[in-house]
């Protein structure tokens, strides 16, 4: 009770300090509206006003569903691929010096490097999004992976190995479960990682999508409509990663504890 009365007093001085900035004009209202200003965009966002749909023609809702199915997809394939590959960095050191390099590599590049030429080879429909989110959630989980499967005890090892567990069986028996936590790690940063992505990879044809719709409203100085895209992407980056660490903590319940 104590965190939630001070988490909305902390709430309540942000949107008071932000009404006074508009109150006193320190900058155009154009550039900083007030917050009835961002909520009556909210409510125009959110419903059919006039005969027009939302913005850009869809609900906010559609908005940020579109743009959550894109992340969900571009980070469960990147899970699917990053995984294995970590494993294998981990564990087979002839690959780990071909295979490291590349996904450090790639896990510096900003998104916009090779949004351009992911457009050149697959267009501008969804396929250079996906693959946007792809490449930019894989690295994380690879790196993530690899770190966890090198730090497993060797006493699991050496026990594993003297009850006759063969190579494969070490890792996917006894390497892969205690690498859980620090994969769950490595899921949420990429999740977190596709999500800044994702307004990159939707400023192409990306509408319907929330970068899209932010990006449109940017076009015609539409700041109530930029901010209340920024406030459902932060809102609902909070809840999902809410619900990541609820999954972690139920398939890895041993976490934190000796």
């Amino acid at each position: 009770m104590r965190q939630a009365a001070l988490r909305a007093l902390a709430l309540a001085v942000l949107l008071l300090a932000w009404q006074c900035a508009v109150w006193a004009e320190l900058w155009p209202r154009v550039l900083v509206p007030s917050p009835g200003e961002v909520w009556a965009a909210l409510l125009r966002t959110s419903t059919v006003h006039d005969g027009v749909r939302g913005q850009s023609g869809h609900l906010l809702i559609e908005h940020l569903g579109t743009s959550l199915r894109r992340i969900g997809i571009g980070t469960g394939y990147a899970a699917l691929a990053g995984i294995p590959l970590g494993l294998l960095i981990g564990v087979v050191k002839p690959l780990a010096v071909v295979l490291e390099p590349a996904v450090s590599f790639l896990r510096t590049l900003p998104p916009l490097a090779y949004l351009s030429l992911l457009v050149i080879w697959f267009g501008i429909d969804e396929s250079p999004k996906i693959w946007l989110l792809v490449i930019a959630a894989c690295p994380p989980i690879a790196a993530a992976t690899a770190a966890a499967v090198r730090t497993v005890p060797g006493q699991l090892l050496e026990a594993a190995r003297a009850l006759g567990a063969s190579p494969l069986n070490l890792l996917l028996a006894v390497r892969l479960p205690a690498a859980l936590p620090e994969i769950f790690t490595g899921v949420r940063i990429a999740v977190g990682i596709a999500y800044t992505s994702v307004v990159a990879a939707e400023t192409v044809n990306g509408v319907p999508g929330i970068g899209g719709m932010i990006r449109d409203a940017q076009r015609y100085n539409q700041t109530d409509v930029v901010i209340v895209g920024i406030l459902a992407i932060g809102l609902s980056g909070v809840l999902l990663d809410t619900a990541l660490r609820a999954l972690e903590h139920a398939a890895v319940p041993w976490r934190g504890r000796a």
